[in-house]
């Protein structure tokens, strides 16, 4: 009786389990490599993006072993948008239309959930990263670029397909909360705002970690966590 109700347990979590209440108060653990597990994020609107603000809370003890992709957003052809934490403990942001990275040299992460934001505007090129409420010095990146609609936003992988192609290597280990994304460059007293989590902050148009639907596959564990 125990072995088939692990073997069932073990079914299950094969298949995505898809959820439409949002993700408020929970934390998202990826415990280990892997090349099958990932928590699929379905926008409120689709990604047409001149502008961005992407904000998160993550905590990884494997930062320097080797580079990691934390969020992902691809179309059927190539990965448009991506935040990696690379092996030399830079945080890097791509966007496929430039056609190279931006690299941060931004404090160690730590196995405390520590906030980070990313700053983009096609428009200037203006680009910065923000932990913690404080801002890096400003680079100029992806000018007259855009991010393109139609494609799937994954957390805690890198897919060289829509949804698949993983490749374990590359795979996020750690937790991953608290991610949201506006279509506009929010000021310095917003992000300031958002990292200290306070209510009066503008509503994510995009992405709405509070309310979004999502799909989660494979061995990802859901934590209740009360920020």
């Amino acid at each position: 009786m125990c072995k088939m109700l692990e073997l069932a347990v073990f079914l299950l979590g094969l298949l995505p389990m898809t959820s439409a209440g949002g993700l408020a108060d929970k934390v998202l653990l990826f415990p280990k490599k892997t090349d099958e597990s990932y928590v699929k994020i379905n926008p409120e609107k689709p990604l047409n993006l001149k502008a961005f603000t992407l904000c998160m809370r993550v905590a990884t003890e494997q930062q320097g072993q080797r580079a990691m992709c934390v969020f992902s957003y691809r179309i059927p052809d190539m990965n448009d948008l991506r935040v990696w934490i690379e092996k030399d403990k830079t945080i890097s942001l791509y966007i496929s239309r430039a056609d190279s990275r931006v690299y941060f040299n931004l404090p160690p992460l730590s196995n405390f959930l520590t906030h980070l934001c990313f700053t983009w505007s096609s428009l200037t090129g203006h680009t910065a990263a923000w932990m913690n409420g404080q801002r890096t010095i400003y680079q100029k990146y992806g000018i007259g670029c855009s991010v393109r609609p139609g494609g799937a936003v994954v957390l805690g992988q890198n897919p060289n397909e829509l949804l698949g192609g993983f490749n374990a290597e590359q795979s996020f280990v750690g937790e991953i909360t608290d991610v949201n994304l506006w279509d506009e460059v929010l000021t310095a007293k917003e992000i300031k705002g958002v990292y200290a989590n306070t209510a009066t902050v503008k509503v994510p148009n995009v992405i709405n970690w509070r309310t979004a639907e999502y799909d989660k596959q494979g061995n990802v564990d859901m934590i209740k966590e009360d920020f």
